[in-house]
């Protein structure tokens, strides 16, 4: 057990290397958060204002804090879709993988996870730094700086859990760009990356909470930004927690029947 815990540890590492050697990838895509957000900053602070203040209970602070805390992680929560295993599965070269003795989800994920980490310094702490300078709100509390790092690990380990799906889903598919497309709209919209799910109809909201999208983005956003106080945080990790053990669950039933496909067509 703890041998496989210093390979997963070797490959988070690995994948925050990688990442470290897109650094002008990094400032292209700071550029776009930094523009989308000012964007964002106009049109929702303008929608705030013209409510008295006062926006599916959102404030000036505090819509502040959702725009550029949400700009932040962009980089490091997948919402697009895009994953290195999809190509690997396609052309066949996976089944060199499950040739090693470690779990290809596992390995998947802690790659994952150190790219997103790496790519939190140069695209995350910009955004925040502006939203500090703007008035953005934060926790209030002892629970929401102790908690927020935690759910912001849990929101990017659903994205990529959810991503997986997609990979996986090229066993049986001879493309899974349709699928990847339908996820990136899916995701982006009820994920909250557009505009809070909290300020949707009901009817619209209640569909959000019911699908794996917040867990990965509006979750760590409202718990980063005090949003969500007390046992209202305790709620959200529970939920971002059990969104992501359903996905891992899927994802090892998906791989293990997606191994008997490969190695039927692989003779």
């Amino acid at each position: 057990m703890r041998q496989l815990g210093r390979i997963y540890g070797r490959l988070l590492i690995a994948g925050f290397r990688r990442q470290s050697t897109y650094r002008l990838a990094a400032l292209g895509g700071l550029a776009a958060n930094l523009t989308f957000g000012l964007l964002k900053l106009a049109i929702l602070s303008a929608a705030v204002r013209t409510t008295s203040g006062d926006l599916g209970g959102y404030d000036l602070a505090t819509m502040s804090a959702y725009i550029w805390i949400s700009q932040g992680l962009l980089g490091s929560v997948n919402l697009y879709g895009r994953l290195d295993l999809v190509d690997r599965v396609k052309t066949g070269d996976v089944a060199v993988e499950f040739l090693r003795p470690i779990d290809l989800q596992a390995a998947t994920l802690a790659t994952e996870l150190g790219r997103g980490l790496f790519t939190l310094l140069p695209r995350g702490l910009p955004p925040l730094l502006v939203g500090i300078l703007v008035g953005m709100s934060g926790p209030s509390g002892w629970l929401g700086w102790l908690a927020g790092p935690i759910s912001l690990v849990l929101g990017m380990l659903t994205s990529y859990a959810m991503v997986y799906l997609i990979a996986v889903a090229g066993f049986w598919l001879v493309d899974v760009r349709g699928i990847q497309m339908l996820y990136m709209a899916v995701a982006g919209f009820l994920g909250g990356l557009y505009v809070p799910i909290w300020i949707f109809p009901e009817w619209l909201t209640t569909l959000a909470v019911a699908t794996p999208f917040p867990a990965m983005l509006m979750y760590p956003v409202d718990v980063l930004s005090g949003r969500a106080e007390g046992l209202e945080i305790v709620g959200l990790l529970a939920a971002q927690a059990g969104w992501l053990l359903v996905l891992l669950a899927v994802g090892q039933a998906l791989t293990r029947a997606g191994r008997r496909v490969l190695e039927v067509q692989g003779g």
